[in-house]
C-alpha cells in the first residue's frame, strides 16, 4: 500500500500559513465568478449556479474557520496546538483529517465558547498588556483566534467530509411523474479534494420522493455509499437505477474542484510547473486551479421483466464515443478547465504545452473580471 501521508506538508510558519489562507480566499471568490461565466456561456442553468455557488461558499467558510484556528501558528502561545496539514503533491488542499477534526470541534463548539471570555473582554485585556506591560499579548491573541474559530463553526454551512443529499422539485412531467434535482458532496479522502454531485431524476412513485419516508432515507444512504472518486459515473448511475425501480436517473454530473497548483506550496510536475516558474507572478497570483466536470446522460430507456407479470424501466447511458474514452471514463463527456491569473495564463499561451489545447481557460484579473478562452 502507498503511504499517502508522505505527500502531506505542515504549514508551521506564520507567514506561510496566512499567505496560504489568503490565496484560497481569493481563489474561492474567483470560483463563484467562474460559475457565473459558465452560466453566461449556457453551460449551466441558473439553478445549477445556485447549487454550485452554495457548495463553493461552504468551501470558503471552511477555509475561513481553519484560518482562525491556525492564525497564531509558529508563534509562542504557551502550548503546542499543531499546524495545518496540506496535501502538497496531489491537491494543494488541506488533508482529509483536517475536516474530520473540524467536524468533531463543531460538535463541541458551544461548550468551548461557554468557557471562553467574550471577544470584547479579550480585546480589552490585550490593550492592557500592550499599553501597560508594553508586551505582545500572544496568549490572548491565541485565545481570541480560537474563540473566533468556534464561532465560525457555530455559524454552520461548512463543507464537511460528507455533505448529505438534498433534493428539490424541478418540474411536473407527463404520466404523473415528477422531476427532481438531487445534489450532495464529499471531501474525497484519497485525493483530498472537494467533489460535488448533481443528479436529475424522474420519479414515477406514488408519493413524491422528498415526502416518501421509506425511499428518501434509502436514497440518501445509497448515494453517500457510492460517493467515491474512484467509481465511474456509469457505475454509480446504474447502481442507483437498479436499486430503485421507480426512480430514473436522467443526468449525473460530478465536479472536481482542484487540484490547486502553487509554486510556493505544491510540488507540481509537468508543464504547469514550468508555467508557474516562468510567470514569476507576484504574491497572491502564483497559482492555478484545475476544474473538471464529468457528465453522464441517459440515451434511451429499455424495459426488463420484474417478477412474473410486471416490467420496469432501465436507463441506457450514452458513453463518450471518441477513441474509446467513454469505456475508460464511464461518462458521456469530460470537460477539463483551468482557472488562473493573467500572468500565468500569458506564459501558458506562450509555451503552448501539449494537452492544453482542449482545456478551457478561465483567466481572472485582480479586479475580479473573468475571461474565458
Amino acid at each position: 500500500m502507498t503511504d499517502t501521508t508522505a505527500d502531506h506538508k505542515a504549514l508551521r510558519d506564520t507567514y506561510a500559513s496566512r499567505r496560504y489562507f489568503k490565496k484560497f480566499e481569493a481563489i474561492t471568490d474567483h470560483l463563484t465568478r467562474v460559475a457565473g461565466a459558465r452560466a453566461a456561456d449556457g453551460a449551466l442553468s441558473n439553478e445549477d449556479v445556485r447549487i454550485l455557488t452554495r457548495y463553493l461558499a461552504r468551501i470558503s467558510y471552511t477555509f475561513r474557520a481553519l484560518s482562525m484556528k491556525y492564525l497564531l501558528v509558529g508563534r509562542e502561545t504557551g502550548q503546542f496546538f499543531g499546524s495545518l496539514s496540506m496535501d502538497a503533491v496531489e491537491s494543494g488542499f488541506p488533508v482529509f483529517n483536517e475536516l474530520l477534526v473540524m467536524a468533531n470541534d463543531a460538535q463541541q463548539a458551544q461548550s468551548h465558547l461557554r468557557n471562553m471570555p467574550p471577544v470584547e473582554d479579550l480585546k480589552d485585556q490585550m490593550l492592557r498588556v500592550i499599553i501597560g506591560d508594553r508586551d505582545v499579548p500572544t496568549k490572548l491573541q491565541f485565545a481570541l483566534s480560537q474563540r473566533l474559530y468556534y464561532e465560525e463553526l457555530l455559524k454552520g454551512e461548512m463543507f464537511w467530509a460528507q455533505n448529505h443529499p438534498e433534493i428539490q422539485w424541478v418540474r411536473n412531467l407527463e404520466d404523473d411523474r415528477r422531476g427532481f434535482m438531487i445534489h450532495w458532496a464529499v471531501y474525497d479522502s484519497q485525493v483530498n479534494l472537494p467533489t460535488i454531485y448533481m443528479m436529475e431524476v424522474e420519479d414515477s412513485g406514488r408519493t413524491a420522493l422528498p415526502k416518501d419516508e421509506r425511499r428518501w432515507p434509502e436514497v440518501q444512504m445509497h448515494l453517500m455509499g457510492q460517493a467515491l472518486g474512484g467509481l465511474k459515473l456509469v457505475t454509480i448511475a446504474r447502481g442507483f437505477d437498479e436499486s430503485f425501480d421507480d426512480l430514473h436517473p436522467k443526468r449525473l454530473r460530478r465536479y472536481h474542484v482542484g487540484p490547486m497548483y502553487s509554486s510556493a506550496f505544491t510540488q507540481q510536475a509537468g508543464p504547469i510547473r514550468q508555467v508557474l516558474e516562468n510567470a514569476r507572478s507576484p504574491e497572491g497570483e502564483d497559482w492555478a486551479l484545475a476544474w473538471t466536470v464529468e457528465t453522464l446522460e441517459s440515451e434511451r430507456v429499455t424495459e426488463e421483466k420484474s417478477g412474473w407479470f410486471s416490467t420496469v424501466e432501465r436507463e441506457v447511458f450514452a458513453l463518450d464515443p471518441f477513441s474509446g474514452r467513454g469505456v475508460d471514463t464511464g461518462a458521456t463527456t469530460t470537460e477539463r478547465a483551468i482557472i488562473l491569473p493573467q500572468r500565468p495564463y500569458q506564459v501558458l499561451e506562450e509555451l503552448n504545452p501539449p494537452g492544453f489545447a482542449a482545456v478551457r481557460k478561465y483567466v481572472v484579473s485582480p479586479q475580479g473580471r473573468v475571461l474565458s478562452y
